[in-house]
């Protein structure tokens, strides 16, 4: 693939995994004539916290013809160098020791890395051309490393090191790359090949079935955005999955997704049933994937495009979030991988979770949308009590707008039509020149009327931009669902979130109105003792097990130094406890239940 002569070329190699350096440079053939200004991204989309990346730069120098030029740094993430003819080079080490799947690590078992925490931005050259050579460490320690990425091979075979190209700056950071010795796991998907890099230790991994089972999850959301013609929206598409002990998360990319997980999730060879961690890792391939249409594509339009210097604040993350979750575990129903009643029981699962907190009397999921970079992504001890999820309640919301529009038209229309239709106006051709355009709240709530047919704008108020519980229990009757509350009595209980500190037993959250609320404990609150006796970190329950909701205890608790006493009335655990369970009648329910679940 030919580039033209003023492409911005970088190389990054592994300098020092010891000490987790990257070194990085930056060619820029035609610098600006009045100084060059470079910058490094402030977040990386689908993560919607300000993370800094820059301050992990340790030093950075420029040059100019051989010889060094001024740097002066102008604000906390971007720099100009004194004016220079060209070609003009940035040289500079990057700190490399965030395992997570939003930046960038090094050590000797793998390196890892984000374009947004590497790659600098070189202002006004954004859409030209970016080349980068991947090298590898020295030494023979690391002879058999390889390479992962979506991105495009220039001069390099696929898994070599070598050079890849993309075609702008919001291409290049959009392809993480992995490094080092992993499993290649591969499929096709309606004739696109697709594959997983696990990076990690995973004893008899059953590799065959993890391609077959993510062979029907990508196949199935492919179809469901293009049912005629079963055609991805990419060309080649890669899992980049790390491996360890106890992890869980993902971040999704426009042709590929990183993802790190507990080795315990992945399937083992000889144990074909079904666990709730494998099931747990399924989910997630899934969100992710389902993100490659959803949010990588329809875009809301504060993302269109992306301000990476600065927050940018949008309503819609119930849709391109909530939604994206609510169709994650819909996938693994639809496409084969669970059956009905464990897929029930995920969404029993959510439901309660969201009944838990009395923050989603507070805040709706606009609002937490909206919020997500100050509140959701940045929760302390009182987020039960003041915020919602718009993962959690947004695929509820999901669930409702689905099944309204599914009673009310009889099964003829859908909210798969609906994210058909974002799909073609908004998605298919984003990445086209000149169709970069995002949808807009106003416009979300016209496809919803002209799609399905119906005056929805009433239920998306109440379900969206409102704080009311959504009317689940009526929509679930419809197709033959009851909701079943499993409290009996209820166990005597504190209402609170625990956790272990040492080996202490410490409040992390407590909740509005509760036992714990009322009688004036706190969330730091350390437990000391109930009715003189010792509470440490796994014997709470076992504790209040001796006592019966209404029984008044004494607790002794520390709080920071200090040493306090407290008179609990102990309350029935309200934690929420609904099932759904299927009825066998009436026939229209099922008929109606049976094309939700089938995705007809």
């Amino acid at each position: 693939m030919p580039t033209p002569r003023d492409a911005l070329r970088y190389t990054i190699r592994p300098a020092d995994p010891g000490l987790h350096l990257f070194e990085v440079s930056l060619t820029i053939a035609n610098p600006d004539p009045r100084g060059q200004q470079v910058s490094l991204p402030a977040w990386i989309p689908g993560s919607y916290m300000i993370r800094e990346f820059a301050r992990n730069i340790v030093q950075m120098r420029a040059e100019c013809a051989g010889r060094k030029l001024k740097l002066a740094k102008l604000d906390k993430h971007t720099w100009r160098a004194a004016r220079c003819d060209g070609p003009l080079t940035f040289v500079y080490q990057v700190y490399a020791w965030d395992l997570s799947v939003r930046a960038a690590h090094l050590d000797h078992t793998h390196g890892f890395f984000n374009g947004t925490s590497v790659f600098l931005k070189a202002h006004g050259h954004e859409s030209l051309p970016h080349v980068v050579d991947i090298q590898p460490p020295e030494g023979e320690a690391f002879a058999g490393w390889r390479v992962a990425t979506s991105l495009p091979e220039l001069k390099a075979r696929r898994h070599r090191f070598g050079s890849y190209v993309a075609q702008d700056y919001d291409e290049l950071i959009d392809h993480p790359v992995e490094m080092g010795e992993f499993t290649l796991v591969r499929f096709d998907a309606h004739g696109v090949p697709h594959e997983m890099a696990i990076t990690g230790r995973v004893p008899n991994l059953d590799a065959e079935r993890l391609a077959s089972d993510l062979k029907k999850i990508c196949e199935h959301q492919i179809a469901l955005f293009e049912p005629s013609t079963r055609r991805a929206p990419m060309t080649r598409y890669v899992f980049l999955t790390l491996a360890v002990g106890d992890g869980y998360g993902g971040l999704e990319h426009r042709a590929s997704t990183a993802l790190i997980c507990s080795r315990s999730e992945l399937p083992v060879r000889g144990r074909p049933e079904m666990t709730e961690g494998y099931r747990s890792f399924l989910g997630l391939c899934s969100h992710e994937y389902f993100h490659t249409w959803n949010v990588k594509r329809i875009k809301p339009a504060m993302f269109a495009p992306y301000d990476l210097a600065q927050e940018s604040y949008t309503p819609l993350l119930w849709l391109f979030e909530g939604f994206t979750s609510y169709y994650d575990d819909l996938t693994l129903l639809r496409a084969g991988v669970i059956d009905p009643r464990a897929y029930l029981a995920l969404l029993a699962k959510t439901l309660n979770g969201v009944l838990r907190g009395s923050g989603r009397l507070k805040q709706s999921v606009a609002e937490s949308s909206f919020d997500a970079w100050t509140k959701y992504y940045r929760q302390d001890e009182n987020a039960p009590n003041a915020i919602v999820s718009y993962y959690a309640k947004g695929s509820l919301v999901a669930l409702l707008l689905d099944l309204t529009i599914r009673a009310q038209t009889a099964g003829k229309r859908s909210l798969d039509d609906v994210m058909r239709a974002l799909w073609r106006r908004y998605g298919r051709d984003f990445y086209l020149p000149g169709h970069a355009r995002g949808v807009t709240e106003a416009e979300v709530d016209a496809l919803f009327d002209e799609i399905s047919g119906l005056k929805l704008k009433p239920l998306l108020d109440l379900a969206v931009r409102g704080t009311r519980d959504l009317p689940l229990e009526q929509a679930m009757a419809a197709f033959g669902i009851a909701l079943v509350d499993g409290r009996r009595g209820g166990k005597p209980s504190f209402d609170v979130r625990t956790k272990k500190e040492g080996g202490d037993c410490k409040l992390a959250s407590v909740h509005e109105d509760g036992a714990a609320h009322r009688a004036g404990l706190s969330a730091g609150d350390v437990l000391v003792a109930i009715d003189g006796l010792r509470v440490t970190a796994s014997n709470l329950d076992a504790l209040l097990q001796r006592y019966r909701a209404g029984d008044r205890v004494g607790v002794h608790a520390f709080r920071r130094d200090e040493l306090m006493v407290f008179e609990v009335e102990l309350q029935a655990d309200a934690a929420p406890q609904f099932s759904f369970e299927m009825k066998d009648r009436p026939a229209g329910a099922i008929k109606l239940r049976n094309g939700w679940m089938r995705g007809r």
